[in-house]
């Protein structure tokens, strides 16, 4: 059996297409091609009352550079997201990211219903659920233990919501650029990798006034930025195992495995590691280009084990607070070590797709490779249970101090290199408190985002947490039963769209569909990792890498069986022939104009709250009223704008009525503590002790481990005791 198809080029022929081909509804077999079976006659055809005409490449050089094109644009569309959006924290630059976001998808939706082939509706209960989940995220404002916040999740939930749609449309309208997805992630991720690695080396031009020896930027979140690695590693090992592109090309997948795994290690994100090791049993286990992905991954791990391990044995790398000359000065070492090291995997990934070209391997000799690649494998855990056996504890001792390690509450753990192989976390005991908060609020949960002040009540530590640090813990805590419901729902509904698009039988896929079928799987794989990790993660809350993995779901959703066309028309369609049509148009429109205008009001009422202080400042309490009300009226779900308004008040002397807008403010969030630490401060320096101790007390009902509660019902106290004292 012979690996390669083309031993000269690496390239095998394809078959020339037509620009346009007509395309039988329920007759056309795979690839939208509307040949008719040698035994069919013309009298034989049943009739096809609805022939429509879909665009497709006009020549196999066309579709390479299409899919070149495609890749490249997505890649840079999900670095800009990851570069602007950060950890995605920041208000102003995540709502430009969230809207340009919405009016793409919004954009592609459109083009489906204008210009998409007629087809099944694939994925369209994925995405109703989706939706459902948008808009349950949406209604939780009304019950949240802050209103504001879940104001701007349901905001970052509407443009992720976008992206599902963004997806499937695409899958619709352009089905053929499966390989410019894929290879999409693969670019993508191995530029972000880039990047990584060249802070380290010049950390004095990137990171100056850095002090963590983890890597994390440029997301800034060390788990995200790992994660980003472990995504990659599946497209990678796609690239460099297929059989349809130039060795160059494929060659390159080595040198960007190396830089992947790298990025996962010196991130010493556990979590991350957890992702690509579940990622790489599922490639391996779905995607039919074994040999050839083992070949790529093991010279790519051989790459990232000399980077990694010796950056980790470098004190300038690896350890925090170092000193910025050392920093440097390691970081050029590494630099050095990076080039050759990368120069190197590609020329043995050069000689490797040469090699794979060339051999021509029995079917019993691929499977005797296959067997001892399985052995070898397998004894990797069988060595690591000899090697605990043989340790002080024994094996049942080992066992016993690992689970206990891994449940235990820790409340932090040294950002250290230690703690890739330490089993301690702070995850039990943000998933105990996550499920406290939801077992409190069984039904509907406290509201989107709202674990993070919900929690206090029942924290037993002064670290200042908001995520759950799994998305499972943090939907129970934020939305209850219903809201995991809901969740369990989409899961489901994609999983079967999945299913139907990858073939669950690979003897149906027709052959002509073999290679997009490796590419679709690939993609599974890919949602798969960022599925495990965020289990005991919260990267759902950096956009970076859920916009990737949500292209990659969408894309499955919506391309359906790999037998069935779909594309585009010939002609877009005539929107006032079809009344229903243009009215689906209308709404959509609609709303994406509501959907715009809500995420973009807080940002507005944001930039009022700070005019609103820069007026104070200057003194300008007139203007300072006019944009504290602003605000207020652009957000009425945050507090903000009424502290603004208090100050103004107390600014011009009117005392009353900057402490109503204090009141007002613990009114609209009376289970969030800082509404009523604001409350207390005011009563507390305008000699009402009594009212300052109730107010405290409130406080530190909802923050049990709140120091400024416990001072102000302490000083509140003593002003009530020398005050009786008189």
């Amino acid at each position: 059996m012979t690996i390669g198809t083309t031993p000269h080029r690496g390239r095998p022929a394809r078959p020339k297409q037509a620009a346009l081909v007509t395309v039988e509804t329920d007759m056309a077999p795979a690839g939208g091609s509307s040949a008719l079976a040698p035994a069919e006659t013309p009298r034989d055809r049943p009739p096809a009352p609805d022939v429509r005409s879909y665009q497709t490449d006009s020549s196999p050089s066309l579709s390479e550079h299409a899919d070149v094109a495609v890749g490249v644009a997505l890649a840079a569309g999900l670095t800009l997201v990851t570069f602007i959006a950060g950890v995605g924290d920041a208000l102003g630059s995540n709502t430009w990211v969230q809207l340009v976001l919405i009016v793409i998808g919004v954009a592609l939706c459109l083009a489906v219903l204008t210009v998409g082939a007629p087809a099944p509706r694939w994925g369209v209960t994925s995405l109703v659920l989706f939706a459902a989940v948008a808009a349950f995220t949406a209604l939780s404002i009304a019950w949240s233990v802050q209103p504001d916040n879940s104001w701007l999740e349901a905001n970052r939930t509407l443009s992720y919501l976008a992206v599902f749609a963004g997806a499937m449309a695409l899958a619709r309208l352009f089905p053929e650029r499966w390989a410019g997805v894929a290879g999409a992630v693969a670019l993508f991720s191995t530029a972000i990798g880039l990047y990584a690695l060249i802070v380290k080396v010049f950390p004095e031009t990137f990171d100056a006034h850095g002090t963590i020896g983890r890597i994390y930027l440029p997301i800034g979140y060390w788990n995200a930025t790992g994660l980003i690695g472990a995504l990659g590693v599946p497209a990678c090992l796609w690239a460099g195992a297929r059989r349809e592109r130039a060795r160059a090309m494929r060659a390159l997948a080595v040198p960007a495995v190396a830089v992947l795994v790298t990025v996962a290690i010196l991130s010493y994100s556990r979590s991350a590691l957890c992702a690509l090791i579940v990622g790489l049993a599922c490639w391996f286990a779905f995607v039919p280009l074994r040999l050839r992905g083992a070949l790529v991954l093991g010279l790519g791990l051989v790459g990232a084990a000399a980077l990694s391990g010796w950056a980790l044995a470098t004190h300038g790398l690896s350890d925090s607070n170092v000193a910025p000359a050392a920093r440097s000065s390691a970081g050029h070492g590494f630099g050095i070590l990076l080039v050759c090291i990368l120069v190197a995997l590609g020329v043995a990934g050069l000689l490797a797709a040469y090699a794979m070209d060339r051999a021509v391997l029995a079917a019993a000799v691929r499977k005797r490779i296959a067997t001892g690649l399985l052995m070898l494998v397998a004894l990797v855990p069988l060595a690591g249970i000899v090697a605990v056996a043989a340790s002080s504890r024994g094996l049942t001792g080992e066992i016993s101090h690992a689970w206990h390690s891994l449940t235990e509450q820790k409340y932090s753990l040294a950002d250290t290199k230690s703690r890739i192989g330490n089993l301690e976390s702070s995850r039990p005991r943000d998933w105990s408190e996550g499920l406290k908060v939801g077992e409190h609020a069984l039904l509907d949960g406290v509201g989107a985002a709202g674990y993070g002040t919900a929690r206090t009540r029942y924290a037993k530590d002064v670290f200042v947490v908001q995520h759950a640090h799994s998305y499972v813990i943090e939907t129970f805590a934020d939305f209850g039963l219903i809201g995991l419901a809901l969740n369990l729902a989409l899961l489901v509904a994609w999983g079967i769209a999945a299913a139907r698009t990858v073939g669950v039988r690979p003897r149906e896929v027709p052959p002509a569909r073999v290679p997009e079928r490796a590419a679709l799987l690939t993609l599974l794989c890919v949602v798969i990792v960022f599925g495990a990790d965020s289990a005991i993660d919260w990267t759902w809350f950096v956009p970076a890498t859920t916009v990737l993995a949500l292209l990659c779901a969408g894309w499955l959703a919506g391309r359906g069986p790999l037998a069935e066309p779909v594309g585009r028309l010939a002609q877009r369609r005539r929107l006032t022939a079809r009344p229903a049509l243009g009215a689906a148009v209308i709404a959509i429109v609609a709303l994406a104009l509501l959907a715009a205008w809500t995420v973009v009001q807080p940002l507005r009422a944001s930039d009022a709250y700070n005019a609103a202080y820069s007026a104070l400042a200057r003194g300008d309490t007139r203007s300072a009223f006019a944009d504290a009300r602003t605000a207020a009226a652009r957000d009425p779900l945050s507090v903000q704008p009424l502290w603004a308004l208090s100050d103004a008040y107390s600014a011009i002397g009117d005392e009353r009525s900057a402490r109503e807008q204090l009141v007002k403010a613990a009114r609209l969030q009376p289970q969030n503590p800082n509404t009523w630490l604001a409350l207390g401060t005011y009563d507390l320096q305008r000699a009402r002790p009594a009212l300052a101790r109730a107010d405290f007390g409130r406080a530190l009902t909802l923050d049990l481990n709140s120091s400024a509660a416990i001072a102000g019902i302490a000083q509140a106290s003593a002003r009530e005791q020398a005050a009786a004292s008189k």
